[in-house]
Parts: structure tokens; C-alpha cells; sequence
């Protein structure tokens, strides 16, 4: 897929807002995603860690899409907020399993898969695909959205509740044959 022909990434249309940080031992910018967070693979979520996020941050969200699925609406491999102010960093698989690591008072919403959890990559056959992991910082302890929410209404929530956003992309592409 040529980047002239890629999806806009998800934030493309959301108001400007203070950037920050986040890094993962699991991830590296622009780099292949490890067979860990392939849905064929481990299935588990990264590593992330983030700092230098804004004064008045009060919770956190996190979320992985790849824009590049070919649905017309990208597709949401995973949803999480209501994570503490004070969690600056969630362990490899804190979103998969048993979620060991994941603070209690976070919230999982389905992701595409139908889950309630992290879902690898698994973009289809010879095409590569961009993973897009966001942290979000939010001005209230509580995003407002339940369990049973939409990724859109967790969304449509966040582009008024950031107030701050750090990203990590990583690219993956299933074997053509």
C-alpha cells in the first residue's frame, strides 16, 4: 500500500492538544510489530510507558486502531480508560489474558473483534497495515463511557476530554502465502 494511498491516521481531525511521550520495550516507532502482538501470535498487548503529559491530566486512556483496515472505518483493536493519573506505564499483556498489571477502575470497551480486550494484528493477506497505540491524557478521573460503549463513543468522549496525546505506530503485514 502506497503511504499517498493510506488512511489519515485517527487524529487527523481532532483539535490540536499538548503532546507527550510514550515508548515501549515491545515497540520501537515505524518498526514491525513483534509476533507478541499478532492475534495468530502471542495476542498480548505492548509494554508502554509515558511521561511529560500535561498539568491537569486526572486519567488516562489507551487505545490501538489501524486506519489502513479495509472497512471504511478503520478498526479498533483496543479500548481502554479510566486509568489512574497516577499509572504512568502498563506491563506486556496488562490488556490480554488475565490482565495482570491493569489497574483496578479501568475500563475495557469491545473492540472489533467483539472483546473486551487487546486483539493483534492480523491485517489480511501481503497487506501491511499501521498500529496506532495512543495514550491519552483526560481532564476527569472518569471518561463518562460504560462497558458497553462503542469505540465511537469512547472516541467521540476523548475529543473533547484529551487534553493531551502521545502516539507509537508500528507496522505489521501477514505473509502472502
Amino acid at each position: 500500500m502506497a503511504e499517498q494511498n493510506r488512511a489519515p491516521l485517527p487524529h487527523a481531525f481532532h483539535p490540536e492538544v499538548a503532546t507527550f511521550t510514550v515508548t515501549s520495550a515491545d515497540l520501537a516507532p515505524g518498526a514491525e510489530l513483534g509476533e507478541a502482538q499478532v492475534l495468530t501470535g502471542g495476542n498480548v498487548s505492548p509494554e508502554l510507558r509515558w511521561e511529560g503529559f500535561p498539568e491537569g491530566t486526572k486519567s488516562f486512556a489507551v487505545t490501538c486502531f489501524d486506519p489502513d483496515a479495509p472497512t471504511g472505518s478503520g478498526f479498533w483493536h483496543w479500548v481502554l480508560f479510566d486509568l489512574p493519573a497516577s499509572v504512568t506505564a502498563l506491563p506486556a499483556g496488562a490488556g490480554s489474558g488475565d490482565f495482570e498489571g491493569l489497574p483496578e477502575g479501568a475500563v475495557h470497551v469491545r473492540n472489533d473483534y467483539g472483546t473486551r480486550d487487546f486483539g493483534g494484528a492480523a491485517p489480511p493477506r501481503g497487506e501491511r497495515h499501521r498500529y496506532v497505540f495512543t495514550v491519552y491524557a483526560v481532564d476527569r478521573e472518569h471518561l463518562g463511557p460504560d462497558e458497553d460503549s462503542s469505540p465511537a463513543v469512547v472516541g467521540f468522549h476523548l475529543r473533547f476530554h484529551a487534553i493531551g496525546r502521545a502516539q507509537l505506530i508500528g507496522e505489521y503485514a501477514s505473509p502472502v502465502g
